[in-house]
């Protein structure tokens, strides 16, 4: 464990230092995750759902009130910011978060992810 760990610490070659952001960046992936996992309980959903790649785009598309074929549009260039919009909206129509915490999800979605599954928010249902 304590040679992976060195691995990680150790700056590359050109003295970028991989290691240290790669360490970052784990963590904020792990934090993403964990407030995922909490969105989804809140929303009485699996919490499980948020590590499995493509069922957790479908639990997301059942909280926002959006119908699962609209995964098929996530493929689609140009389409699927749109479509992101449209979910990341009607995820925080669902928890009565408004316009401003929607467009905290689309730009800094590793800072209100967590806000949003550890925060006071209550999901309410799917938006009208």
């Amino acid at each position: 464990m304590l040679n992976v760990l060195t691995v990680f610490l150790q700056q590359s070659d050109d003295g970028s230092g991989g290691g240290a952001s790669g360490i970052i960046g784990l963590i904020v992936g792990l934090l993403v995750i964990a407030g995922l996992w909490k969105v989804f309980t809140k929303a009485g959903k699996p919490g499980w759902a948020a590590i499995i790649p493509i069922y957790n785009v479908v639990v997301l598309l059942q909280i926002a009130g959006k119908p699962v074929w609209w995964i098929i549009l996530f493929l689609i260039p140009f389409v699927n910011f749109v479509i992101m919009v449209l979910v990341w909206m009607g995820v925080a129509k669902a928890f009565g978060k408004g316009v401003g915490y929607t467009i905290g999800l689309l730009v800094l979605s590793p800072i209100f992810i967590p806000m949003l599954g550890f925060g006071s928010a209550k999901y309410s249902g799917v938006p009208a």
